[in-house]
């Protein structure tokens, strides 16, 4: 009987080995830290070789100013595609339908002074290829266990990436909090110093004024 149940779970392991191996691989992504200097600007390329891929693109700033950014997506003929002025988070997914170098730009010239560290990541899926690996793999002579396992693993994938985005969110929204806590508790240190030190120069006026007071009766008398 144990022989039988470690038979059954080597077989499912190989499986699902099995079925990774046979899954194509249609995305490429790239995600990165990148700290933009004040008055820079910095851009990221991405080559598209097939028309027709869908790129998805996401950023947040994580620090730095109002955590605002300025940014730009331009194909390969120059022109610009997306773009947006002091975004703080942004998420976008366009078609690809010119081959070629496609550049993500990211502008820091509204700042004078202020650095931005922000996140961002650039993914290309071949949506075609993906199609086309279906429907030459959509044939009776394919187990059915094996179509059952890629439908699986394309949910786990849509899931963990929704996962994934969404603790990108939270850490974004945690790093703003945490400087805005930053921020006032700064405010707060040096009101209460600049408070202490008018009661400080009240107390010295004060008491500058009740010793004049006392000197001048006593040159009267």
């Amino acid at each position: 009987m144990v022989k039988l149940q470690s038979t059954t779970v080597i077989t499912a392991v190989l499986s699902l080995f099995l079925a990774l191996s046979y899954l194509p691989c249609t995305v490429k992504a790239t995600a990165l830290t990148y700290k933009v200097g004040s008055k820079e600007k910095a851009c990221f390329y991405v080559w598209n070789d097939k028309p027709g891929k869908k790129v998805g693109f996401y950023f947040a700033v994580q620090q730095g100013g109002a955590f605002d950014i300025d940014f730009d997506i331009i194909d390969p003929k120059g022109e610009s595609i997306l773009k947006g002025q002091e975004e703080k988070q942004g998420d976008y997914v366009f078609s690809a339908g010119l081959v070629g170098e496609y550049s993500f730009c990211f502008s820091n010239a509204m700042s004078t002074w202020a650095d931005k560290l922000l996140d961002f990541e650039i993914s290309i899926e071949n949506e075609q290829a993906s199609r086309q690996y279906q429907a030459n793999n959509d044939d009776k002579d394919k187990p059915a266990k094996v179509t059952d396992i890629e439908e699986s693993l394309s949910r786990i994938a849509s899931s963990v990436t929704k996962i994934v985005r969404k603790q990108k969110y939270l850490r974004t929204r945690e790093n703003r909090n945490f400087a805005t806590v930053i921020s006032t508790e700064s405010r707060i240190f040096w009101f209460a110093s600049l408070e202490s030190c008018a009661i400080v120069i009240m107390a010295c006026l004060q008491i500058s004024v009740v010793k004049s007071f006392f000197s001048l009766k006593r040159g009267g008398v």
